[in-house]
């Protein structure tokens, strides 16, 4: 690919984004008006590119490069609060912060994402049933809004902006600044507690047994398995360890070497793999300390693991249940997928809780969240997507904008209800291809 040109993560659906790079705040506008004068329609900010579908993809598909654009600008490390410039990944904040005895009040499965995706996206985390998304702990944004200049936006000025702009896919303005309150923690360790369970009302039963002494809780779950073993897998929770060092971890992550032009997820792969990982722990229960990285971010130790899904790039099926609901719709769609034979290796199941989000687009609600990705197979993906969307949405759930690329505009209208009052305050110099199929008018017949 042209090194000017970017894919998001799962590399699908393929529109390559064009990159006009910024590295200072001079320097935003003349890039944004760089990206409109290339092509019709309108640009975007574009981070890391962590994005699974096409939420991170510019209308006119050429975007302002932010990953440049990563300075700290101030740091109180009395407090914990940092200001720091979009590009910033929250990898290198964890360098940066760690050693002082802060951490991230909330991380994704990824430290490879920018402090503007993560605001974007309003990420959450193993955690959410504690400390809520991301965008609960942004204290402060600075703006720039093509028709306004800069624009300062917090809970207490400009309320409305700073909560469209929180969850709001960078759609509200291109974000200049970031204020985030970190937290304490006394440890680079986690003490971890694995559980192996034999089926989804295990899964239930752990989730009310151990989330509440848990801050973090997170399950991987055998996607092909069927009967009464359906949602078997590993419970995995813990805690900021109470004492050992405030080291930075020094992995040597390992990569993915080519680049095939076939999936190398299959049924085949996939039945293998899943049998393997669901058995590898002998012992029903296991408690370990363990580095913040193996346990924050184990995908993050295969370098560009998303080339295993091949050339044709994958989706990633994301989904939250309300909980009433969530135990007969997982079932039914886990049933549904393994009917399939198609799906991922690490399929995660992990319970959202009731705090709620500043933003008015926030995925998470109250209840249980489900994930996996699915190679490409266009007639494949859209006969079994089409019959999962219709059980999450009898059941009431919504799917993530972060890692969609199908969501229909009649399910996103109904399962985000705020979605105009985004489009009131959208920059309308800022359009992604995500939200101009989303919103689109829904017919009735």
């Amino acid at each position: 690919m042209n090194p000017r040109t970017r894919l998001s993560w799962g590399r699908y659906p393929q529109h390559p984004q064009t990159v006009h790079p910024v590295q200072w705040p001079s320097e935003v506008g003349g890039a944004v008006a760089a990206a409109l004068a290339a092509a019709p329609g309108g640009t975007l900010a574009f981070g890391m590119g962590r994005s699974y579908g096409d939420s991170c993809m510019a209308e006119s598909d050429h975007v302002v490069a932010t990953a440049a654009f990563d300075r700290v600008i101030s740091a109180d490390w009395d407090t914990g609060t940092i200001v720091a410039q979009p590009g910033l990944t929250l990898g290198a904040l964890i360098d940066m912060a760690l050693p002082r005895g802060w951490f991230l009040p909330v991380t994704p499965g990824t430290k490879f994402v920018t402090l503007g995706g993560a605001v974007a996206n309003d990420v959450h985390g193993k955690n959410h049933h504690v400390t809520g998304t991301f965008g609960r702990h942004v204290r402060r944004l600075s703006l720039l809004r093509t028709d306004e200049g800069i624009v300062e936006c917090s809970p207490e000025a400009n309320a409305t902006l700073f909560e469209a702009t929180i969850g709001g896919l960078g759609l509200t303005g291109i974000v200049l600044s970031v204020e985030l309150q970190l937290r304490r923690v006394a440890s680079a360790y986690v003490d971890q507690c694995a559980i192996r369970f034999g089926g989804l009302d295990e899964f239930f039963a752990l989730s009310d047994e151990l989330d509440a002494r848990h801050e973090y809780a997170v399950a991987w779950v055998d996607c092909l398995a069927t009967g009464r073993q359906a949602g078997r897998g590993h419970y995995i929770v813990g805690n900021h360890a109470t004492d050992g060092r405030l080291q930075i971890a020094a992995p040597r992550p390992k990569s993915m070497p080519v680049d095939p032009p076939f999936s190398l997820v299959n049924g085949l792969t996939l039945k293998a793999f899943n049998a393997l990982y669901y058995h590898r722990q002998q012992t029903t229960r296991v408690t370990s300390v363990v580095g913040y990285d193996p346990f924050f971010y184990p995908l993050d130790g295969l370098l560009h693991w998303n080339r295993m899904y091949g050339r044709g790039g994958f989706q990633q099926y994301q989904c939250v249940i309300p909980h009433a609901n969530a135990r007969d719709a997982i079932r039914a769609m886990l049933s549904e997928i393994a009917r399939s034979g198609s799906g991922s290796f690490l399929a995660v199941l992990k319970r959202c809780g009731e705090i709620r989000s500043p933003g008015l687009l926030s995925f998470p609600l109250e209840g249980v969240s489900l994930a996996l990705d699915f190679a490409q197979r266009e007639a494949a993906n859209a006969t079994l997507f089409a019959r999962l969307d219709a059980l999450v949405d009898e059941a009431g759930g919504r799917l993530y904008p972060a890692k969609d690329a199908h969501m229909g505009a009649a399910h996103f209208q109904k399962a985000y209800p705020a979605w105009p009052r985004v489009e009131a305050l959208r920059d309308r110099h800022l359009q992604s291809r995500f939200w101009q199929r989303v919103t689109q008018p829904v017919t009735t017949s």
